[in-house]
């Protein structure tokens, strides 16, 4: 039997092993896109290094690839992708303000859940999106770590807690005194205060603007780079 010849190496194509290591498949996109994907999954870092076991998303990493996307001009929109648990405050704050201030088009989807620092992030784009399954969780900050017992420590959470809670109202349509009940509401959470929000309830609260998936968010971020480029050309 006549042995089949190998294909010729493609030196565009990369190495087999390692798009299974780095992209869990054989078949990586190869068609380049005007669209950015970034995902924001996990645990989100800050200053202080997670153990190795947490799946986590480094700040670090992602304010290079946001200020790539504001100067790369093959770059016309920024999908954001989130199935987060929360983490660190002022990392998620920093991400949330710079996706905000992006001058591309940009559209936010939960998937999974959207959960702590993770909803600043979720309303930062122009316009979110959340599963039918997915949920958004709504406490108050809590501070890891011995704590020092004294009144500017309390006032420091306190002023912390306002900038998170400024940032969600400034974006969305939600009150500030509903997101204030929803945050410190008792008796839903086991073992602590919040509320717990399920795709569309996070719609009619006015955190979130649709419910949708990967086809409603791209479509949606498709449109707006239309008209960005309509409004450009005219």
């Amino acid at each position: 039997m006549r042995e089949r010849e190998a294909p010729p190496e493609d030196a565009h194509t990369p190495n087999v092993v390692g798009a299974v290591e780095s992209l869990g498949t054989t078949a990586p996109p190869k068609e380049r896109s005007d669209i950015h994907c970034l995902t924001i999954i996990g645990q989100i870092e800050g200053h202080i290094l997670l153990p190795s076991q947490n799946k986590s998303t480094k700040y670090e990493h992602v304010i290079p690839q946001l200020v790539a996307i504001e100067e790369n001009p093959d770059i016309r929109g920024l999908l954001v992708v989130l199935n987060t648990i929360g983490g660190d405050v002022e990392a998620g704050l920093a991400l949330a303000e710079l996706i905000h201030s992006l001058s591309k088009p940009t559209v936010a989807l939960v998937l999974g859940g959207g959960h702590s620092i993770g909803v600043p992030i979720a309303v930062s784009a122009r316009r979110s999106f959340i599963a039918p399954t997915a949920t958004m969780t709504i406490h108050p900050l809590r501070l890891n770590g011995p704590v020092i017992g004294v009144p500017q420590t309390y006032e420091y959470l306190e002023r912390m807690q306002d900038r998170v809670i400024r940032f969600i109202v400034r974006h969305t349509s939600i009150r500030e005194d509903r997101l204030r009940e929803l945050m410190f509401r008792v008796g839903e959470l086991t073992r602590d205060v919040g509320t717990v929000l399920v795709g569309e309830e996070a719609v009619r609260e006015g955190l979130i603007h649709e419910v949708g998936g990967l086809r409603e968010a791209l479509g949606h971020l498709r449109s707006l780079i239309a008209k960005e480029s309509a409004t450009g050309e005219g």
